[in-house]
């Protein structure tokens, strides 16, 4: 059966998410997300998301296509394919591929990157295509129906824990906070985020953000460090980012965030609990298996060089 590549209409956001959900199931994904995320992606990013579609117009493989556009070092695009676990063998992971590369090379891009899950046919796959390895990441996951979460603790003097409904009124404290701790997350492509705007309309207002389980902790009126957490509506729970601005690192205020922001999601009726590591990054691994989460899948993210 002939399948062909396209660019995606609102119609098929449940069979984007489908796909990303058979594929990476480790991550979150609604057709509500989806069609905001295509509607609100920022025009610097040249976004293309794509679908690669069977004669009966069945989804069977999608494609993130991009300009890391907040990244300081210019001209770096990004190409993430997923196929359908049910489809292999049909083409669509290349067709994919190669329709992303072309729009890519064609908005100035020089440096591809793309994550492959760390399975020796992917990784030939990819390698073949001329993309080699760069870095790896895990992804985790914590039942939370049945894990023993490490007690609720009382905050230390000159620390309160709040949520960032708390923060309705002015988000924009948060904001600096994200910048902040994003601006030295481990990776090979660093981001620098700049635009409040944008970010209120893509971070603060995303129908996957969820207020009332991101905790934050605030010393003496300033906040310190903060667990975004992100929720589908369906049980299930991922940690968005969790740091600690510089000035208050040392002082286990990440992990009491965390901590709380569990206990919280698990008393909202939230069964799972997913969440991503650089494989490098030591002491949040450990913070993680502190938790309980172990790792369920790993992937790799290669580069090509194409300019």
């Amino acid at each position: 059966m002939t399948v062909i590549v396209r660019d995606v209409r609102t119609e098929d956001a449940e069979g984007f998410a489908r796909v990303r959900r058979a594929a990476l199931p480790y991550m979150l994904a609604t057709a509500e997300q989806l069609v905001f995320d295509w509607a609100h992606a920022h025009p610097d990013s040249h976004y293309r998301p794509l679908v690669a579609v069977t004669e009966d117009g069945g989804i069977i493989g999608t494609a993130q296509v991009g300009i890391a556009h907040e990244a300081a070092e210019p001209g770096i695009g990004f190409v993430n394919v997923y196929v359908d676990p049910a489809h292999p063998g049909r083409g669509a992971g290349t067709l994919l591929l190669r329709a992303g590369e072309e729009h890519l090379a064609e908005r100035g891009a020089r440096s591809l990157f793309s994550w492959v899950l760390d399975e020796p046919a992917n990784r030939a796959w990819a390698e073949r295509r001329g993309y080699a390895p760069s870095r790896s990441a895990h992804f985790l996951r914590l039942d939370l129906s049945a894990a023993g979460l490490p007690p609720l603790q009382a905050p230390p003097a000159g620390v309160e824990l709040l949520t960032a409904e708390d923060f309705a009124a002015d988000p924009r404290p948060l904001f600096e906070l994200d910048a902040v701790t994003t601006a030295d997350e481990p990776g090979d492509v660093g981001t620098q985020l700049d635009d409040y705007a944008h970010w209120l309309t893509t971070t603060w207002e995303h129908p996957l953000f969820d207020r009332a389980l991101t905790t934050v902790a605030v010393v003496d009126g300033v906040p310190a460090a903060f667990s975004a957490a992100l929720t589908d509506g369906l049980g299930r729970y991922f940690s968005g980012m969790t740091g600690t601005a510089p000035a208050f690192r040392g002082r286990g205020l990440a992990k009491l965030a965390k901590n709380t922001s569990l206990h919280r999601a698990r008393a909202a009726g939230c069964t799972e609990a997913f969440t991503g590591n650089d494989a490098d990054n030591g002491p949040m691994l450990a913070i993680n298996e502190w938790f309980g989460y172990e790792i369920g899948a790993t992937e790799v993210r290669h580069v090509r060089t194409i300019g």
